[in-house]
């Protein structure tokens, strides 16, 4: 298999803050992962504190979790000089209640706001978002043709939306420039009645489940990187120190791919 760069994504140690959650990823060895932003707790402070850990620690922020566009609004322009200030280079965004063509409308923008800062704005879509499909992820990139515009393929999410992680060409039909991060994990082969609770608890190390995610890997160009989104309820409760948990999922993570080599 290619050499892909590795992440941890920030939703592996929820109960942990970004500057922290920076430190036990390095300290576990990690060479990269993703930030979250909470826009309660979110300052200039936190930003400097952040980027100091990430220069400190010559950890990647591969990405800056959830851009949710909702009814509402969103919290897309903080986070855009957020992502900026900490380094990061992808920013993860969610269509939540509304329809295509305002998320359209508004990815539009976000990925204008972040292209000056060499930034990337991937559409994650999820069966109980309002951007629930590959497809339907697609028809929005095509629709606003920006350069920095990409989608963000979940393992798990793929197989809940009728996607066929083990179909190669599912992926590989999808633009290569449009595929700058993927998230990975493993999961049961049959979704359980709770998908928010398959989503947020569910998830398994790669090897541990029954997706396939090695036809799922291989379906990627060399230049995907790939965060690791093992949320586990299970995890959090093994292993309750997060560079710990840090560690343990690096460790099934390289174990994994050594196999496949």
């Amino acid at each position: 298999m290619e050499d892909h760069l590795l992440s941890l994504a920030a939703g592996v140690c929820p109960e942990t803050g970004p500057t922290d959650f920076v430190t036990a990823c390095a300290t576990a060895g990690w060479e990269a992962c993703g930030i979250w932003f909470d826009p309660e707790t979110w300052t200039d402070a936190v930003a400097t504190d952040v980027r100091r850990r990430l220069d400190d620690t010559g950890v990647i922020a591969l990405d800056m979790e959830p851009v949710f566009v909702t009814a509402d609004g969103d919290h897309g322009v903080r986070m855009v000089e957020a992502a900026a200030a900490v380094g990061a280079r992808n920013l993860l965004v969610v269509s939540r209640g509304v329809d295509d063509e305002r998320f359209t409308t508004r990815f539009g923008e976000l990925c204008d706001l972040a292209a000056p800062h060499g930034i990337g704005c991937s559409i994650e879509f999820l069966a109980f978002m309002s951007v629930s499909s590959l497809p339907q992820s697609l028809a929005v990139l095509d629709a606003v043709d920006r350069p920095n515009g990409g989608v963000l393929i979940d393992a798990l999410h793929l197989a809940r939306t009728g996607g066929s992680p083990d179909e190669v060409a599912e992926i590989a039909a999808v633009a290569p420039e449009r595929l700058a991060y993927a998230q990975l994990c493993d999961g049961p082969a049959e979704a359980p009645d709770d998908a928010y609770a398959d989503a947020l608890d569910g998830r398994m190390n790669v090897g541990d489940g029954g997706l396939p995610v090695h036809a799922l890997v291989d379906a990627f160009p060399s230049h995907t990187a790939f965060s690791m989104e093992i949320r586990s309820a299970h995890l959090r409760r093994a292993f309750t120190d997060p560079t710990e948990r840090a560690r343990h999922v690096l460790d099934a993570t390289t174990a994994w791919f050594d196999d496949q080599a």
